[in-house]
């Protein structure tokens, strides 16, 4: 997603102090993106982006912001309703997940007894990296599993309950692997499995951050992470901070990986409405 035309079209308006109407989004509500022009139905509010689908069933998420859409041909900004039905409080300054940020620095929420889950430390940085000041907002932890082998007595030493609930992503969740079959033996309504299709997290990473059209391929049979590297020349100890850091905002990062840490997100602090 290209934010070039947006940039500067925010910093026109600031400069020029313009302001625009604000409307609180609702589902089936038809917008359109003024930077890149996608139009469709809202599908999904989250407190980090809304996500619009297209005429094509085509499904893209933006961030929060200053006059960022039209709605029926005039520029707004589009907010999302507080718990009490109000408008939450826009600001200039968005986090790297796309939700707009406190007017006030916010404090870290004592920890819930709710946790996100994921397979490894790069896993656990990259969420932390996108999404760790709205995590730390709302009080969510996410701890790296280094595996999923026993996932099943990992949950039921966990003892997920109404008010623990415990989000897992897992890579390479793609039907008929092993991956799959795994989630499928754990069965628990306090427990949301999403993932994503790619074999490391390192793949759901837009390939743009370092100029490509496509990650390498790598054949079967070598790891992953080591073919890469060697494709690209790079060594295999340095490549995954200067990947990380090559990424701003969740537009860096594949739709699916985007969609899938998303839903947990909003699964495990749903019992915030509970308590």
């Amino acid at each position: 997603m290209s934010y070039e035309r947006d940039i500067l079209d925010d910093f026109a308006e600031r400069k020029q102090g313009r302001k625009h109407p604000e409307v609180t989004a609702t589902i089936g509500m038809i917008l359109e993106d003024r930077a890149s022009g996608f139009c469709g139905d809202v599908v999904k509010i989250t407190f980090e982006a809304l996500t619009l689908r297209d005429r094509l069933n085509q499904f893209r998420h933006f961030r929060w912001k200053e006059g960022g859409f039209l709605l029926e041909g005039k520029p707004v900004t589009v907010v999302r309703a507080t718990q009490d039905g109000a408008p939450a409080p826009t600001s200039t300054r968005m986090t790297n997940s796309g939700s707009v940020a406190s007017r006030e620095p916010a404090r870290a929420r004592v920890a819930r007894a709710a946790r996100i889950w994921v397979e490894g430390k790069h896993d656990a940085e990259l969420i932390e990296h996108v999404w760790g000041d709205d995590l730390r907002e709302l009080g969510i932890v996410v701890e790296p599993l280094h595996g999923i082998d026993d996932l099943a007595g990992a949950v039921r030493e966990f003892q997920p309950a109404a008010q623990r609930r415990l989000g897992v992503l897992v890579d390479h969740l793609v039907a008929g692997s092993k991956e799959s079959r795994i989630a499928e033996t754990v069965r628990d309504p306090n427990v949301l499995i999403t993932g994503h299709p790619f074999v490391d997290v390192w793949a759901g990473i837009r390939p743009k951050v370092f100029g490509l059209d496509e990650w390498p391929d790598v054949p079967r049979g070598q790891p992953w992470k080591e073919g890469m590297c060697r494709a690209l020349g790079t060594d295999l100890a340095t490549f995954w901070p200067r990947l990380r850091n090559r990424v701003s905002t969740y537009a860096d990062l594949r739709p699916e990986l985007v969609g899938a840490v998303e839903q947990l997100i909003d699964f495990v602090s749903a019992v915030d409405s509970q308590e």
